[in-house]
């Protein structure tokens, strides 16, 4: 009855793109002009994907998501959406400062079930590319307001260089922004709570002074200080032929890059399924049911019931893994087995 579940995916043309997902990325049947985001897995709202494939053809995640939540999610699993948001992002221009609202804000706030917790994998960044994100010292609201004002952000955020490969956990309330030249794949907490110090909108259109004073004094009240994001290279732990780098790991969601050019078969969890979102050529998936493709820039989920699967890459394969993590058994297990040191295993994010 399960396998693997191919979604549309929605486009955002925020004024920071272009078009590096087609181009660079390599993803298919992009439409034309920019293509800021690709929201690949998501169940936030207008943006659920329609499933494109299988006996569920034609209905949303969202759909399928209430109606089979132990056999999509994880046994035991239940909530509003599908828990997991994943997106290519392109940054070929500076993204806006800005936060997301925490899960307390987004409840009592919103009137939304959760904030958004999110991770940058960075696919390419050209020499130069950075992030801003965090705050250098505990400035008082005075003082950041006048640095925002002055869009003098350097001043209060620290500026990181980022490379390829690296990830950058970000929890939610934390300030934060990357780019230019990046392309990235971004998990996150479904939700699309953001409030930004810029003064223009994500279009380029310019606020009113007065709204942009709102905006920075509103985005303070949400603002976090508890954690200073770093870019982090990944924690390596082999299982025979396959290289897996252990990117991030949260209360939210983990995320793995798995490396191998044989094939590979893998038991998915009854408590939890996996995003599989491709970096390198097509790949097979060989389930009890029958074989799916997975193309160059698409993903896919394997649900929670689909039992053992078998990827035959057809050149080398190069995946990017989501999931809702059990940080004991899926994370500081086999990282613990690979005689990495807890010490280390805490910098991937909150553990």
């Amino acid at each position: 009855m399960w396998y693997p579940l191919k979604l549309s995916y929605h486009v955002r043309t925020y004024s920071f793109g272009e078009r590096l997902i087609p181009e660079k990325l390599g993803k298919a049947n992009a439409p034309e002009g920019i293509v800021s985001e690709t929201w690949e897995i998501s169940d936030y709202k207008d943006t659920t994907g329609t499933v494109l494939n299988g006996r569920f053809a034609g209905k949303t995640l969202h759909e399928v998501t209430l109606a089979h939540p132990d056999e999509l999610v994880g046994q035991g699993w239940r909530g509003p959406h599908f828990p997991l948001l994943c997106k290519f992002l392109d940054a070929s221009h500076m993204l806006p400062v800005h936060l997301h609202a925490d899960n307390e804000t987004a409840v009592s706030k919103y009137h939304e079930p959760n904030g958004k917790t999110e991770a940058w994998h960075i696919i390419w960044a050209a020499e130069g590319a950075s992030i801003l994100a965090g705050l250098k010292k505990d400035y008082s609201d005075a003082e950041l307001f006048e640095a925002f004002k002055a869009e003098d952000y350097d001043r209060v955020m620290p500026r990181m260089a980022i490379k390829s490969g690296d990830t950058v956990y970000v929890p939610a309330g934390i300030i934060h922004a990357f780019g230019p030249d990046t392309l990235i794949f971004e998990v996150q907490q479904t939700s699309d709570l953001g409030k930004t110090v810029m003064p223009s909108d994500l279009y380029g259109n310019r606020y009113a002074e007065a709204i942009w004073d709102a905006n920075i004094r509103e985005t303070l009240t949400e603002l976090r200080r508890h954690y200073n994001p770093k870019p982090n290279a990944g924690l390596v732990f082999e299982e025979g032929a396959i290289k897996k780098t252990m990117c991030c790991a949260g209360p939210h969601f983990a995320l793995e890059r798995w490396a191998f050019s044989e094939p590979y078969s893998y038991q998915i969890p009854a408590t939890a399924c996996r995003v599989i979102s491709n970096l390198g050529d097509a790949l097979d998936l060989h389930y009890e049911g029958g074989v799916e493709t997975l193309a160059r820039a698409e993903s896919c989920i394997l649900p929670a019931a689909l039992g053992k699967v078998r990827f035959v890459p057809k050149t080398a394969a190069d995946l990017l893994v989501s999931y809702v993590a059990n940080l004991g058994s899926d994370v500081k297990m086999p990282l613990r087995k690979a005689g990495i040191d807890d010490s280390v295993i805490s910098t991937l994010g909150e553990l």
